[in-house]
């Protein structure tokens, strides 16, 4: 069972797919979203949570104060138990769901750019195809965005962009968090 871990719908329980998706445990994210908070990169953040499964991360940055979440997943199941999480837990107003592959979605330049970003990509995804997806994020981060890619620890680091530096590392467990943020100078 996959619960919110704390906020507006803490303790509330998520839907999870049947099958093809792994979500984050709750362990895992009170420890990423405790470090988040200590960022202070959730509350009225506009968060993007990519391969987003469940949506467990991005449903967790909505509970806990962000005032726009887009989920995107790839997979139609996947994606139809995201929109089924927000209307049960009354998100509709703050979290948005689209069904697409994250790869062809940051090429899309949003309005507003990202505070947040989230990527929770299958294990087995190719390293060239994260390194792609990162590629296309550096330019819709804002100044001050925050990425966060998880991974399991025996991958390697992921193939940062130019654009993008990891300031930081967590591990818990089989679980990696790798944190960037914008190279000084970098266009948002």
């Amino acid at each position: 069972m996959t619960r919110i871990v704390a906020g507006s719908v803490g303790g509330r329980v998520l839907q999870v797919p049947r099958a093809g998706t792994r979500p984050t445990s709750e362990r895992v994210r009170e420890a990423l979203f405790s470090r988040l908070e200590h960022l202070d990169v959730v509350d009225g953040a506009r968060v993007l949570d990519l391969c987003a499964g469940s949506g467990a991360l991005g449903i967790e940055a909505a509970s806990r104060g962000a005032t726009h979440v887009t989920l995107v997943e790839s997979a139609r199941d996947a994606a139809d138990v995201c929109r089924r999480n927000v209307t049960t837990l009354g998100l509709a107003d703050t979290v948005q769901v689209v069904a697409e592959k994250a790869e062809r979605f940051v090429l899309r330049a949003p309005t507003t750019p990202w505070d947040l970003v989230l990527i929770d990509p299958p294990y087995d995804l190719a390293e060239a195809d994260l390194a792609g997806v990162l590629t296309g994020i550096g330019p819709v981060l804002s100044a001050h965005g925050v990425v966060v890619v998880e991974r399991a620890s025996r991958t390697p680091e992921p193939t940062w962009p130019p654009t993008l530096a990891r300031f930081d590392r967590r591990a818990y467990g089989d679980t990696v968090m790798w944190f960037a943020e914008l190279v000084e100078g970098a266009q948002s």
